[in-house]
């Protein structure tokens, strides 16, 4: 009867070992397809954040060299603005400061004027020489460069620039930081607006 009962023990025992293998078993690959369906979502899901994040990239990217391409021609046409308005000013100051200083060609030119005048029509000033005109404004502006210019403001913005006349053409100088600060008034707004 012993014999029955160790048989029996041992039967059960072998049985108990084998479910708890079998079971063992099917819980570590359940386990492993677990872990290996959180492995492939994860890099799926990583994958996925690095894609957006360098199209993010590419559009910021993109934005700043077309944002920084406008405002380096905005920047450009300021300045060119202030030169033109610069030389524009002093020609003219000089020209009509000389032309008001001569009383009796002042006077003549009035007289002239009054003569034409009527009261049906307008008043039109016609320029009989317009390439005398523009030939005595261009010499002007040449003598006004040919001295040099130096240019305090751009915009509201302390600046230096300077022209100087440089090999029968004419230079323009600034310092370094004049620049960098010129653009960083033009490039500030618009990057702040974009990046927040």
């Amino acid at each position: 009867m012993e014999n029955k009962i160790q048989e029996l023990t041992d039967k059960i025992y072998r049985e108990g070992v084998e479910k708890g293998n079998e079971e063992a078993q099917r819980l570590v690959s359940e386990a492993q397809a677990q872990a290996e369906k959180l492995i492939e979502d994860a890099k799926k899901q990583a994958e996925s954040i690095l894609a957006e994040a360098k199209k993010s990239a590419d559009e910021l990217n993109e934005n700043t060299k077309s944002e920084l391409k406008l405002f380096a021609g905005q920047a450009v046409n300021a300045l060119k603005t202030e030169v033109a308005n610069l030389l524009t000013n002093q020609t003219v100051e000089e020209t009509v400061k000389g032309f008001t200083a001569d009383k009796e060609f002042l006077y003549k030119f009035i007289l002239a004027l009054a003569e034409k005048w009527s009261a049906h029509e307008p008043i039109e000033i016609s320029v009989k020489d317009a390439d005398s005109l523009k030939k005595y404004f261009t010499a002007k502006a040449k003598a006004l460069l040919d001295k040099g210019v130096t240019i305090n403001q751009v915009n509201g913005m302390k600046m230096l620039f300077s022209i100087s006349p440089a090999d029968g053409s004419y230079k323009v100088n600034f310092g370094e930081e004049e620049f960098e600060n010129y653009f960083k008034e033009f490039l500030r707004p618009q990057l702040v607006k974009m990046l927040f």
